[in-house]
């Protein structure tokens, strides 16, 4: 089995006497597509930070493929690429410029860069922008060349952060798609605000409160663990309050004309919901099932107390 693409245990950051980060663990395989998120404070720049070697730790180890971050540095970061919010571009150079020097900058040997160059820019839909300066690139492209420069020497991780913050709709899309294909062949990490962003592309989810991790979970299971939804029209409906007693019920919402949503425990099934009803002879005209929104398990692990 291949071992992580990122791994990291224990990792503590202070700065003075106050602890940004506090015993946190990390993981990151290929293929896979993780989400990290978390109120602003919760510690994820410092742990992006302390990924990619920007940051030392203050506890912990690192090891990007299998290699010590702390004790060989420039051989573990050879397999790590980095976008951090504000794309380091220099609007003055063109695509081809920019990404020959980072190709340098990434120890990519001179007589492979025009072929590197060829494929990154064929991957992130840049083969006919080489000769354009970056200056006149819209907002979307120019993230577009934030990621080539991350994955120009071909490494195993890439560390994404807010990198569609400032697009518009369609550039949101397109940048999606362009993320779903680079984690067929890589592993990413993605950090952002857009619990939408999350929901769309990401396979698993890392929550982060107070420096501490609140929680992490594939992102199927970790709304399959806490409870799901009900939508479900009554011809005949009883008071509110019947309803909420239901098996397996945890709260009953009325949505209007005979139309309610209930919030359902971890093991209730709609099945027995459904022969209550029908038993109870209420009319069952209509029944929907669905997930916890992720902005409410978002809210439940990150507004919590969290022990110290």
């Amino acid at each position: 089995m291949e071992q992580p693409l990122i791994k990291a245990i224990g990792l503590h950051r202070y700065f003075g006497e106050f602890c940004a980060v506090r015993d946190m663990a990390f993981d990151l395989n290929r293929g896979e597509i993780l989400g990290l998120l978390g109120p602003n404070g919760a510690g994820k720049s410092t742990t992006l930070r302390m990924l990619s070697g920007a940051l030392a730790p203050s506890a912990g180890d690192i090891w990007l493929s299998g290699i010590n971050l702390k004790k060989h540095p420039r051989r573990a970061k050879k397999n790590l690429g980095y976008l951090p919010e504000v794309p380091p571009l220099y609007p003055e150079l063109t695509v081809d410029e920019y990404l020959g020097y980072c190709a340098g900058l990434r120890g990519v040997a001179v007589h492979k860069r025009a072929g590197a160059l060829q494929k990154v820019k064929g991957r992130c839909g840049l083969s006919d922008h080489g000769g354009r300066l970056i200056g006149n690139l819209s907002k979307g492209y120019r993230q577009r060349v934030g990621i080539a420069q991350a994955i120009v020497h071909e490494p195993g991780a890439i560390i994404l952060d807010e990198p569609t913050s400032g697009l518009d709709p369609n550039q949101i899309l397109e940048f999606r798609g362009l993320i779903r294909e680079l984690g067929k062949h890589h592993g990413i990490i993605l950090s952002t605000h857009i619990l939408q962003e999350v929901k769309a592309v990401c396979d698993r989810v890392y929550i982060m409160n107070e420096g501490r991790l609140a929680t992490s979970a594939p992102l199927e299971q970790l709304t399959r663990h806490e409870g799901g939804i009900l939508l479900i029209r009554l011809g005949r409906p009883p008071a509110l309050e019947a309803i909420g007693k239901l098996p397996g019920v945890c709260s009953a919402d009325s949505l209007g004309e005979h139309r309610f949503r209930l919030e359902l425990e971890d093991d209730a099934t709609a099945c027995v919901i459904a022969e209550r009803i029908v038993s109870s002879g209420w009319d069952l005209e209509e029944l929907t099932s669905g997930t916890t929104e992720l902005e409410r398990i978002f809210t439940r692990h990150t507004t919590r107390e969290t022990p110290l």
